[in-house]
């Protein structure tokens, strides 16, 4: 009964106080993100899941508009030329 219902119960609780209370820095770095370089503040990624399942993730922009679609970042020449100054931040912090 445990992992049917309340580990269930008690996840989605704690995800949700976490957003709730996280809430102002979400916010905070939506803005600073449209104010670096403006386009949409998420974006979405495949990636593989449990089972070797697809599914999708977003997360917070940490690179420019311009930057070639569908490439790694490691597979570009100059990476560093891409990535945006709030970027940077949320790379380094770990926040993106």
């Amino acid at each position: 009964m445990y992992k049917a219902f309340f580990k269930r119960f008690i996840d989605i609780v704690l995800s949700f106080s976490g957003i709730v209370l996280l809430s102002w820095l979400l916010i905070f770095i939506s803005i600073a993100i449209i104010i670096d370089d403006p386009g949409p503040v998420l974006f979405k990624q495949k990636r593989v899941g449990k089972s070797k399942k697809f599914f999708m993730i977003w997360k917070f922009r940490s690179m420019k508009m311009s930057t070639p679609h569908d490439v790694p970042t490691h597979m570009l020449k100059n990476p560093d030329q891409y990535i945006t100054k709030v970027g940077r931040f949320l790379r380094r912090t770990s926040l993106a």
